[in-house]
């Protein structure tokens, strides 16, 4: 009997083994919805968290890579290609409806490294690291001979265009007097006439341009809950002739918006890292945190490689050793990253 009921146990109990483990997910592409949504609000947060110059657009998802943590709980890393904006941080300005510089007008490129945790669905910044940069000379010029190239915030020129034009600005204006906060970026021509261009963000004071004139030290910015930010172009004909040109606006108040203002002088309207001549202010001032590389974190051992050098590699190494047959108008999916370039790539 009991041989028996140990055979019958045995012929049961492969209908009792558990099921087989399920694959793991497929890696996310560059260019997946999911990644394409966590790189949106990458940027927002980049540029909701930038202190100084441009909204940055996207350009390119370069990586990502998905760490599950639990149920309904993921780490991202990505590796973002950044473009510049017409669009100053102050601008209320929707980011869809800012206009990418072209790379004719000297683009800046930035590079970002974000972490983010993905919990029930929903998004979050844990840590971010950015750079920026301007193109090369060499390569605008080779594209571009004539076109005006980015001039270091702190010449000379620069600084006595700002000047005149903000005082142009002031001395024909109903505003109230307008008090420069930084100098966004400026551009130096010199053939076949010689102009300097500038952009420079400004702010609201308590002075109306009669009392400044008569005392201008006694000008202060107006207080938070009444603050009004303002952006000012300009143009400056040095030769053959002086001509000067200004256009400043400004935003009207907007709640919850501050400027973060240097623990310096600013009566040139220079922030650190423009004192010393660089051409454009560098995300790195406002996103500096190692972590938010995966190669970095502490979480994860610095053998795991997915550095955007080591993500083209792969790419380019699969494509050379691909030599398998395919059937005649075989189109080949994608490579899951890096992703599609939405503008240019410098």
């Amino acid at each position: 009997m009991k041989a028996l009921v140990a055979l019958i146990l045995l012929i049961q109990l492969p209908a009792h083994r558990a099921a087989p483990a399920a694959p793991p997910p497929a890696p996310l592409g560059c260019d997946d919805p999911e990644s394409e949504a966590a790189a949106e609000f990458a940027v927002n947060y980049i540029n909701g968290h930038s202190h100084h110059g441009y909204k940055f657009a996207l350009n390119r998802i370069d990586n990502i890579r998905v760490v599950p943590q639990g149920l309904n709980n993921d780490i991202m890393f990505l590796e973002l290609d950044l473009l510049e904006t017409t669009c100053h941080i102050l601008n209320p300005t929707p980011l869809a409806n800012c206009t990418v510089r072209s790379f004719t007008q000297h683009a800046v490129e930035g590079d970002c490294d974000v972490k983010l945790q993905k919990l029930d669905g929903k998004l979050s910044v844990l840590a971010s690291k950015c750079h920026s940069h301007a193109d090369s000379s060499e390569d605008l010029l080779q594209m571009c001979p004539d076109c005006p190239l980015l001039a270091s915030l702190n010449n000379t020129e620069v600084l006595a265009t700002v000047t005149a034009a903000l005082n142009e600005h002031n001395s024909n204006s109903a505003d109230p007097y307008l008090q420069l906060l930084e100098i966004g970026r400026a551009r130096i021509q010199y053939h076949p006439a010689h102009s300097v261009s500038v952009e420079f963000a400004v702010a609201a004071t308590n002075c109306s341009a009669g009392e400044a004139k008569d005392n201008v030290e006694a000008c202060q910015l107006l207080p938070e809950d009444q603050s009004n930010f303002g952006f000012c172009t300009a143009s400056r004909l040095i030769r053959p002739s002086e001509d000067l040109r200004v256009d400043c606006q400004l935003y009207g108040h907007q709640p919850g918006v501050t400027y973060s203002q240097p623990g310096q002088d600013t009566s040139a309207g220079l922030v650190p890292s423009v004192a010393q001549g660089f051409t454009n202010h560098n995300l790195r001032l406002s996103h500096n945190n190692p972590v938010a590389s995966e190669s970095a974190s502490s979480e994860f051992p610095s053998s795991v490689l997915s550095a955007k050098p080591v993500a083209k590699r792969a790419v380019a190494e699969a494509a050379q050793h691909d030599k398998v047959p395919r059937p005649v108008g075989f189109v080949p999916p994608p490579p899951p990253c890096p992703g599609k370039i939405r503008h240019f790539s410098i």
